[in-house]
């Protein structure tokens, strides 16, 4: 089982719904379609202050949170939609959720349709 995150750049939605429907979008537009958009400068940055915190996938397996490696070929453009083992989500995506938030990036709950804080 996995947990999966959203982030992004751009302006806070003002509501639970309004980020559903920029999730939505910035999916179907950048992930949906297989683009090949390159990760702007600061989802490369963010990444890499995941990556700081806990290896990639494909450097241990059995120590990563990520469920998927190379962690950065899970952004595209000014998304990054990534899963996590479930053992760890939970101090994974309150990191990811907190460097996000430092880094001034919306973060999003696509399971529960919810902001995260």
């Amino acid at each position: 089982m996995r947990y999966v995150l959203a982030v992004w750049e751009g302006e806070r939605p003002a509501d639970d719904k309004s980020a559903g429907r920029v999730f939505n979008d910035l999916y179907d537009r950048l992930v949906a379609t297989e683009t090949d958009e390159p990760p702007t400068e600061r989802i490369r940055d963010y990444v890499a202050g995941l990556l700081e915190r806990w290896c990639d996938l494909t450097e241990d397996d059995d120590t990563s949170p990520w469920s998927t490696g190379p962690l950065i070929g899970e952004a595209r453009g000014s998304l990054m939609y990534f899963p996590m083992h479930w053992s760890m989500a939970e101090e994974a995506s309150g990191f990811a959720v907190g460097l996000a938030r430092s880094m001034g990036l919306v973060c999003f709950d696509p399971q529960l349709n919810k902001l995260r804080p």
